[in-house]
């Protein structure tokens, strides 16, 4: 590493003066009079108003990464609008961070934001190694001080760190892991992003398991307890231990490809004849895996279980007709279908391609048992059974709920929550007519026990939910997304979730296409044939 570092800032350059100490003294070489040690010239800035100027943005900047980069955590933190928080930020990055040596390097000022590079290096266990990024400070005017102030965010100290994250260095708690697809070939977390919550779950749980041996690694500590770790750099080469998963790589990279192009968007495909999930992946801010954890109201794609259940009670049959007014009530609450449409004497399997909500509700009465859609769930589409499937993940709750509620369950509305992973699910069950619990490692690895639904769907169930896919993906509500899926054994159901306060509703879709099932959602994403369709669509045919 080079001993000084160049950089534009009015007119001079800083220097770090590396002691044995590894902080030193930080100088400001040449320039407009002299040097700068610890924040001086902060210190003595004077209260003003109005916008900060130039000359105020020189002098913050220039004490804050002088006292930063010397080690005087203190100082910088004064320097800030947030003293409690760099303060830690700052003292962290030498003691939690090891950082050993820093040169950082300011770039010119563009109005008030100054850019500047940092090359430090970290040291740990008689291990040294460098690690350099380019990031950036904003200074505004303290609202009570009336000082400049550099604006503090994470993200000046590294610019991956987000609000509560921090920068730390050492022996990680688990080994790595080389995880390798169905086939054989390596998923990283480079070249299939989504995965990075599901290698970090896969090495929390196998690594030492796997034979892994732990090595050392500079990484940013997410905020949630159960967001993945992201490594910036290996400090010394652990043993990964090897992991088979029963992912497919190019099924997933088909998943990477079609949630990207859509914000907070989640898929999950699986294998209906043996449960094996194929590609999990989302495009969201957070970083949250979604797609298996997360919780969400489902909207008509609950439809399949209402209508499993509405068959099995012989209340309906695909072929059938069945009555699909405007407008259905139940205890004194109002459900209407997509632009008030209505239909009558047409078959039961048509109200389901069209994603005729009252066609499911006005049968409530009949049904007379607020806890058959529950138990349908549960002991059908294996809903609610704690699943395993080897990393963490939510398998949806479907309680059982009176008054309105009831009604609003039967069309994916209400208290129910889902993530695609348990939709993807209910598709694979709804086509196979077995609940098979959906897994990423299989079961034989550790041994663990999988859940079993305590029955299969009733005789000819199947092939009635089948049919009616097959006609929801091929005139009706999944037509347009699934139309460049190729042959003709494939089905669909759109569904659109209303969220209080939300402008727009949750797109949802899932489909089949073999021996695929896939599901998608899109937070806010409006109609499910709209978003999250042509996503399904995308998997199904890397499938």
């Amino acid at each position: 590493m080079n001993g000084a570092a160049k950089g534009a800032v009015i007119g001079g350059v800083f220097l770090a003066m590396l002691g044995g100490a590894g902080y030193g003294v930080y100088a400001l070489v040449g320039g407009t009079g002299g040097d700068a040690k610890d924040g001086e010239s902060s210190t003595q800035a004077e209260k003003g108003s109005g916008p900060v100027s130039a000359k105020e943005t020189a002098a913050t900047s220039k004490a804050f990464l002088a006292a930063w980069a010397a080690g005087e955590a203190g100082v910088a933190a004064e320097l800030t609008n947030n003293n409690a928080a760099a303060l830690a930020a700052v003292g962290d990055f030498k003691t939690k961070a090891y950082v050993s040596k820093a040169v950082i390097t300011p770039g010119a000022p563009n109005g008030t934001t100054v850019p500047f590079k940092v090359e430090a290096e970290i040291t740990y266990e008689g291990t040294t190694k460098p690690l350099a990024y380019d990031s950036q400070l904003t200074v505004v005017r303290g609202l009570t001080s009336g000082k400049p102030l550099v604006d503090w965010q994470p993200s000046v100290i590294h610019p991956q760190l987000q609000k509560d994250e921090r920068l730390r260095a050492g022996t990680p708690a688990n080994p790595p892991v080389k995880a390798l697809d169905r086939n054989g070939k390596e998923l990283t977390a480079e070249q299939y992003p989504s995965l990075r919550a599901i290698l970090d779950d896969l090495r929390k749980a196998y690594g030492e398991k796997a034979g892994g041996a732990k090595g050392a690694e500079v990484w940013i500590e997410p905020a949630a307890q159960d967001a993945p770790r992201r490594t910036l750099l290996t400090l010394a080469e652990g043993r990964p231990g090897e992991i088979q998963t029963v992912l497919d790589a190019e099924v997933q990279a088909a998943a990477e490809k079609a949630v990207a192009k859509h914000a907070e968007a989640s898929v999950v495909a699986v294998k209906p004849s043996t449960g094996e999930i194929l590609a999990v992946a989302n495009h969201r801010k957070d970083g949250f895996n979604a797609a298996m954890k997360g919780g969400r109201a489902p909207g008509s794609t609950m439809k399949i279980v209402t209508g499993a259940m509405l068959i099995e009670k012989g209340l309906v049959s695909a072929d059938k007709p069945a009555s699909c007014p405007a407008t259905a009530t139940w205890e004194g609450k109002s459900f209407h279908n997509l632009n008030h449409f209505a239909s009558e004497g047409e078959p039961f399997a048509s109200s389901f391609a069209k994603s005729c909500n009252t066609a499911f509700i006005s049968l409530i009465d009949d049904v007379k048992d607020n806890g058959a859609l529950p138990r349908e769930a549960k002991e059908v589409f294996g809903i609610g059974l704690d699943w395993k499937t080897g990393v963490v993940s939510v398998d949806g709750s479907v309680p059982e709920v009176s008054g309105a509620g009831a009604a609003a369950a039967y069309i994916g509305q209400g208290t129910i929550t889902m993530n695609p992973l348990n939709v993807a699910s209910i598709t694979a069950t709804a086509r196979t007519g077995v609940f098979r619990q959906p897994v990423i490692v299989k079961a034989s690895l550790d041994g663990r026990t999988l859940a079993t639904a305590s029955r299969s769907l009733k005789p000819g169930v199947s092939a009635q939910l089948v049919k009616m896919m097959k006609l929801t993906a091929t005139s009706g509500t999944g037509r347009e997304a699934m139309a460049s899926v190729g042959g003709s054994d494939k089905g669909a159901k759109t569904g659109s979730a209303e969220v209080d306060g939300a402008g727009s509703p949750d797109s949802w879709f899932t489909g089949f296409s073999g021996d695929v099932a896939a599901a998608a959602m899109v937070e806010g994403g409006g109609h499910g044939g709209e978003t999250a369709g042509p996503i399904v669509a995308e998997v199904l045919n890397a499938g």
